[in-house]
């Protein structure tokens, strides 16, 4: 095999860095349609907003391009599954003007529930109350319904997985198992416990789907779950249980992202009749 130019080979390495930016910078929107077990009519086509691990991230001033993108979107509920910030020098503002800025465009409600960066926080408590103040209301082992008429769909969260705070039993103590159950988690280790109790749709991020993704095997490493996850990114089900690993909007340590562009999910529930477990319609 002949030897590779030095000009070609540098021109290989450039060539490297625009596709690297864009792989952290252009945000994907996932969309999934779950399958939910006696789902009311009133809530056949309810959207959930799915939002984690911005990590201090900024799209722009204000976060405005990611805002730009959220505009277009239709939905119903924002759910965000932790590490809004970084430890270390951690920032909240550009969470905060994220907020603000779907506050300015949807009344949809916001849900929360901690991750293992916000436990990094010397004063965790004046985090809280500034997302509070923006209209967030934390779920931190425990549930809400929102109420549709006779229907209800109840909202839980548990805390933190990572730093062994999580409480699935206290989170779903009031949540009614007769009508649909959304839990929120900032890791997907409650899956199988969910599954089990019979939750509908779980939601998690904390994997970053790997961060650095490998082709036909996906995340090698992610903190706190070992080599090679069971539950890296995207998709999975148990019985009647869905599970949605979003692969997040920014990074940890290394500001780095291989094939896994940061994203937001929509997940849209829908009647079971309409779909088989499981069914994902892909990326838009």
């Amino acid at each position: 095999m002949a030897a590779i130019s030095r000009r070609l080979f540098l021109l290989g390495g450039f060539s490297l860095f625009p596709y690297l930016y864009l792989e952290r910078s252009s945000v994907a929107v996932r969309r999934y349609r779950v399958p939910v077990r006696n789902l009311p009519e009133a809530l056949a086509g309810f959207t959930i907003l799915h939002l984690t691990d911005l990590h201090d991230k900024e799209f722009g001033e204000g976060n405005e391009e990611l805002l730009e993108l959220l505009r277009r979107l239709r939905f119903d509920l924002v759910a965000l599954t932790g590490d809004l910030v970084v430890g270390g020098n951690p920032l909240l503002k550009p969470a905060l003007d994220l907020l603000a800025g779907i506050r300015r465009f949807s009344n949809a409600p916001v849900y929360s529930v901690p991750g293992n960066h916000e436990y990094t926080l010397s004063r965790i408590e004046e985090h809280n109350e500034k997302l509070a103040r923006a209209g967030v209301q934390l779920l931190s082992n425990k549930a809400v319904p929102l109420k549709f008429g006779k229907a209800r769909l109840w909202v839980a969260g548990v805390d933190d997985p990572v730093t062994r705070r999580a409480r699935l039993d206290q989170a779903l103590a009031e949540a009614d198992a007769r009508s649909p159950r959304v839990l929120l988690s900032h890791a997907p280790h409650p899956f199988p416990e969910a599954a089990l109790q019979g939750v509908d749709l779980m939601l998690a991020g904390h994997t970053h789907g790997g961060q650095i993704r490998l082709p036909l095997i996906g995340a090698a490493y992610v903190p706190d779950m070992g080599l090679f996850p069971e539950w890296d990114y995207g998709l999975y089900s148990s019985g009647t249980t869905s599970l949605i690993v979003n692969g997040g909007l920014g990074e940890s340590w290394l500001p780095l992202r291989v094939n896994i562009r940061p994203e937001v999910v929509l997940a849209t529930l829908t009647p079971l009749r309409e779909a088989g477990p499981g069914a994902n319609y892909g990326v838009a």
